[in-house]
């Protein structure tokens, strides 16, 4: 589990594929960690990158490799080239949640709408895909490319949604997201507490239906 609190950037230097039995199709990314510290990290270890969940396989000084398969790059934007990604070890039991629970797990992609200088914050826009739209409330909690964030507006489109989001400047500053340009790609994790809200909706509909189906008969 994560926290959505960046706490370096790295940077994606390089990039092999892999073509195993397992990881067919996949790559090996060697990144640099920053400012992320890495004496505590094991092989076998979890980091977010750019949101995305992956395991240490390799580290030296301070890079570590991750390998990546084709599954996952299909389902995320920012890992297939060289170029800075925001970093985040994985959480302890014993730290402090200063953002919300983020699973490493990316839902989807959107795209940036709108990113400009509002005083000495960003407003940040991204159009959402209709699969989506549905876990999305006015306050609630969204991760982008790894950042937790705080949902200002939902704006339902007929093809999914639009959301605006207010970046601080600390935000702007320790993570990649200053280097946004609209039309680029970004990696959404919805709330994890809104995917288990609808799971148990979903089984309390079936039962429902279930029950009026019974009582029809009767």
């Amino acid at each position: 589990m994560f926290t959505g609190i960046v706490t370096a950037i790295g940077r994606i230097e390089l990039i092999t594929p892999i073509d195993s039995s397992c990881i067919k199709g996949g790559l090996r990314l060697s990144i640099s960690a920053g400012i992320l510290d890495l004496s505590d990290v094991r092989l076998g270890d979890s980091i977010a990158v750019q949101g995305a969940c992956l395991t240490v396989i390799g580290k030296k000084a301070a890079h570590f490799n991750v390998d990546v398969s084709r599954e996952t790059l299909n389902c995320t934007a920012g890992l297939t080239q060289p170029g800075d990604v925001n970093l985040e070890k994985a959480l302890r039991v014993d730290q402090r949640l200063s953002g919300h629970m983020v699973s490493g797990h990316i839902d989807g992609m959107g795209q940036v709408s709108l990113f400009d200088p509002a005083g000495e914050s960003y407003v940040l826009c991204i159009v959402a895909p209709s699969s989506l739209a549905k876990y999305f409330a006015h306050k609630g909690s969204v991760t982008l490319n790894g950042v937790s964030l705080t949902i200002n507006t939902v704006k339902d489109l007929g093809d999914g949604c639009e959301l605006s989001l207010n970046l601080i400047p600390y935000t702007i500053q320790m993570t990649t997201l200053r280097h946004l340009r609209v039309g680029d790609t970004l990696n959404i994790e919805v709330d994890i507490i809104s995917r288990y809200i609808e799971r148990m909706l979903s089984a309390y509909q079936d039962s429902y239906k279930s029950l009026n189906l019974s009582n029809s008969k009767v």
